[in-house]
């Protein structure tokens, strides 16, 4: 009898210590921010934007399917859209469809770097409401394909420089606009840019890239708008699962075909979803915007402590953003039998996309799959991967300017570091720099970002104005 009084002793005080710890977690104190009035010529800035959309820079990993000319065209248009940029700025075509513009500072001790890609994703034409590549004006968003990934943000920061020239602007210190053409297929643009920042001994304080928005409900609980600046990414796998075997005639098989046993090693793999890891990028974004959530999700994100296994089977149930933000994830995307229906295939094969969580490793995932697949016939083979990247700082000088330009830009906003789970080109920065963000300046719906690699792809004429607007004051600041 007194074990369970201590038992229930011990369990009442951890409850009173997670609902005190609940009450304290409420929302720091931000700092004031001065909010200037920044004008923008919008039309201008979606006129520009509507003519690179027109550029079909489609990029493919078999480069025959590519089109060099309206690659050519693009990078043409670029210096004619913004005549004082080539004016002040010097420009480089580094190697393997990368270009470099660099603006002299009054320093260049503390460099930024704004990074793009020009290159876009392919599209399946009949499935969109108008033309992809027709940078089309109407009833107030402008459509296309890299719309909002990424010749937006490419755009926006042009003009912004372009309209600080027009002022008279120099920048406190070295500021450099970094561009590839092939970030979609995970090329060398970004990577030779940073060779030649690395013979030159460059060092950057801040280099910005794509990654989160501006979003709204996108924590539980939360309804403010959060600002989400990826301050990692997870790394990446792409494995395949192949069954040899005899084939045959379909009509006297075995109790189990190759698809079959294929299809039982992807449910077992289903079934056991990687562990629950809690990495530091996550934990610090749990730590910000829980604050603005309700009672019950305080008294779980206050107390991870005791109530992880309560999110772990959340997220195991769930599935979705918030299951991606706390476990490596396993997607199977292909699988391929026989060409025929009646006939049983000799060899099957099944691939699977992962996106590793910090912390965990190619190595540690592929061990974790082999674990699970419990069949001695099935062949496990990696196709590709890159580890998750280097996690960046969430504070200092460089942060605090991203997150002023965003305050400024966007009001009564909650700023968030935030885990990107796609790749970009911000991971090769991340080989020299730890104040590396990825944060694309646009406030988009659950709509908008579906479009992105997806059909009907279009940006607000309001999101092209802020994403200047964002642009300018974060320069001001450089």
């Amino acid at each position: 009898m007194i074990a369970l009084y201590v038992i229930l002793g011990i369990i009442a005080l951890l409850l009173a210590i997670a609902v005190v710890k609940a009450l304290l977690f409420v929302p720091r104190k931000q700092k004031d921010i001065v909010i200037e009035d920044i004008k923008v010529d919008v039309d201008k800035a979606a006129a520009n934007l509507s003519e690179m959309i027109k550029c079909k820079t489609i990029s493919h990993r078999d480069r025959t399917f590519e089109n060099d000319e309206e690659f050519e065209r693009f990078i043409a248009l670029l210096k004619e859209k913004f005549p004082l940029i080539y004016k002040n700025c010097t420009f480089e075509r580094v190697s393997d469809r990368a270009i470099l513009y660099h603006l002299k500072g009054k320093s260049s001790k503390a460099p930024s770097v704004f990074t793009a890609h020009f290159d876009v994703v392919d599209v399946e034409a009949k499935d969109w409401a108008k033309e992809p590549f027709c940078g089309e004006i109407e009833g107030g968003f402008l459509w296309g394909r890299g719309s909002l990934d990424t010749k937006s943000t490419l755009n926006a920061s042009m003009q912004a420089l372009e309209q600080l020239l027009s002022e008279g602007f120099v920048p406190e210190n070295d500021i450099y606009l970094a561009f590839s053409g092939n970030e979609e297929i995970n090329g060398e643009g970004q990577p030779q840019i940073i060779k030649l920042f690395k013979e030159r001994g460059i060092d950057p304080a801040l280099v910005l890239d794509e990654g989160g928005a501006v979003v709204n409900n996108v924590f539980p609980g939360v309804s403010t708008p959060c600002a989400l600046i990826g301050i990692a990414e997870k790394g990446m796998l792409n494995v395949e699962l192949k069954f040899t075997g005899k084939g045959g005639h379909s009509s006297s098989p075995k109790p189990h075909t190759p698809v079959g046993r294929l299809s039982a090693a992807c449910v077992r793999i289903e079934n056991h979803p990687f562990k629950y890891r809690l990495s530091k990028v996550s934990a610090s974004m749990f730590d910000t915007l829980a604050r603005y959530s309700n009672f019950g999700y305080k008294l779980i994100f206050a107390n991870l402590w005791l109530f992880g296994p309560v999110l772990s089977l959340i997220g195991k149930m769930s599935g979705g953003e918030l299951n991606a933000l706390i476990r490596t994830t396993c997607s199977f995307t292909q699988m391929e039998g026989s060409k025929g229906i009646n006939v049983i295939p000799p060899n099957a094969t099944m691939c699977a996309n992962l996106r590793l969580i910090p912390g965990e490793t190619k190595a540690s995932a592929e061990a974790y799959l082999r674990k699970q697949i419990k069949d001695k016939d099935i062949q496990l083979t990696v196709l590709e991967g890159e580890e998750p990247s280097p996690t960046s700082i969430a504070s200092g000088e460089a942060w605090d300017k991203i997150v002023c330009a965003v305050k400024g830009t966007w009001d009564n906003t909650i700023v968030s570091p935030y885990l990107m789970f796609a790749c970009s080109d911000a991971k090769h920065w991340s080989r020299v720099s730890n104040k590396v963000y990825r944060f694309s300046a646009m406030a988009l719906t659950n709509e908008e970002r579906a479009t992105i690699h997806g059909n009907n792809e279009k940006i607000s004429l309001d999101a092209i104005r802020k994403s200047v607007e964002f642009y300018v004051r974060l320069m001001k600041k450089c």
